[in-house]
């Protein structure tokens, strides 16, 4: 067991490097796996979720060696169907982008996870494969989830793009290989767009050709397309990076945080934080934040679910009111992400109100406990 110690301090600096995107390493490691030949993933994030893919992908028949500067993944175009059940364990990342790409499979597979997982919906991506042909079913709407055959037909589809991203990352991972070309139209706005924008060019690089609208709302996607074997450098990650910044914004201190790319999701925090205010320089592959205050903004969360818990921290230390909004969808994560940050900073002394897709946080607050915030930022 590792204990970490974290002491108070008024003041942090320094320059520090963001921990590799885990979105980038599970998009990397499955499309090198459906890809013919060697592929390299440099720096990749190895976590309990990225390795659940990890071990999916080999279960599926790709080969995959762990090197000392990342990975090197022998892919198949041909996969065979797992002698035992896939476990996803927590990662609905993995279960989501891995159930279409089971079907090309023969026999049966069957997904699952740990407790938590089976609580995360997956009807609607059971329902679009249904419709393309797939025979699969779930455990009314949740996993696990059990794919009988093998093959894509293809055809035309629609499903909601509000509930998860991630069913629309399956498809577009699955899709190109159908026996049919294939469209899939949204019924609702997407969002986390650029979740599925990073999917799309992890697999264009992979030479796989998706034709989408602008909005995201409807893909056309080509038949029996062929993953070519590509390398990838995995770029840090702007999820972990924001609580980097965070910190140092209310503790009025100077860092800077490198191995950033700003094509990636959640860099959007760049702008949220000038927009409060804050002194923010910007350089091609860094952060630095110089000093400035904190205004109360209204943030809208459609497209930055992962941001939610850091913005809601830099709501309290805010001068005004701060509303998050679209924030719906993390009610039905791992658990009601709004309903624990309400109940977690108020334990902390924060005047904070969910709503019934957001928060609202007054941050006029005097807080007598601002050092547990401060601790658990950091921390």
């Amino acid at each position: 067991m590792t204990t970490i110690i974290v002491e108070e301090t008024e003041k942090i600096d320094g320059i520090v490097y963001a921990p590799s995107s885990k979105s980038y390493t599970h998009r990397a490691v499955i499309a090198a796996s459906l890809a013919e030949g060697k592929s390299r993933i440099y720096s990749p994030l190895f976590s309990d979720d990225t390795i659940a893919t990890m071990d999916a992908c080999s279960a599926l028949g790709a080969k995959i060696e762990k090197r000392e500067d990342g990975l090197t993944i022998f892919g198949t175009s041909i996969l065979k169907s797992p002698k035992h059940q896939i476990d996803c364990r927590d990662s609905a990342s993995t279960i989501r982008f891995l159930t279409p790409i089971t079907a090309l499979a023969q026999g049966k597979t069957v997904l699952t996870g740990n407790i938590g997982l089976r609580k995360r919906p997956i009807g609607p991506l059971i329902n679009s494969l249904k419709q393309f042909g797939v025979h699969c079913f779930s455990n009314g709407g949740f996993p696990p989830v059990t794919v009988l055959n093998g093959g894509i037909r293809g055809g035309k589809v629609s499903l909601v793009g509000n509930i998860s991203s991630q069913f629309i990352t399956g498809l577009l991972f699955a899709c190109p290989l159908a026996e049919k070309d294939s469209e899939i139209k949204l019924e609702t706005n997407l969002e986390s767009k650029p979740y599925v924008r990073l999917t799309l060019d992890v697999i264009k690089k992979h030479g796989i050709f998706i034709r989408t609208t602008k909005q995201l709302k409807s893909f056309q996607i080509l038949k029996k397309q062929r993953y070519l074997a590509k390398n990838h450098i995995v770029p840090g990650d702007f999820s972990s990076a924001a609580f980097l910044l965070a910190a140092a914004v209310i503790t009025d201190s100077c860092i800077t945080v490198k191995n950033v790319s700003h094509n990636q999701p959640d860099s959007e925090i760049v702008g949220i934080l000038k927009s409060m205010g804050v002194n923010v320089n910007v350089e091609k592959n860094s952060v630095q934040i110089l000093n400035g205050r904190l205004d109360a903004v209204d943030i809208d969360a459609s497209d930055i679910p992962d941001l939610v818990p850091v913005c809601s921290v830099l709501g309290c230390f805010s001068k005004g009111v701060t509303k998050i909004y679209n924030a719906k969808r993390l009610r039905f994560k791992e658990s009601n992400r709004l309903h624990a940050l309400t109940s977690e900073l108020r334990k902390m002394g924060a005047e904070i109100m969910e709503t019934d897709d957001g928060l609202i946080i007054n941050g006029s607050v005097n807080y007598v406990e601002h050092q547990l915030i401060h601790m658990e930022i950091i921390g």
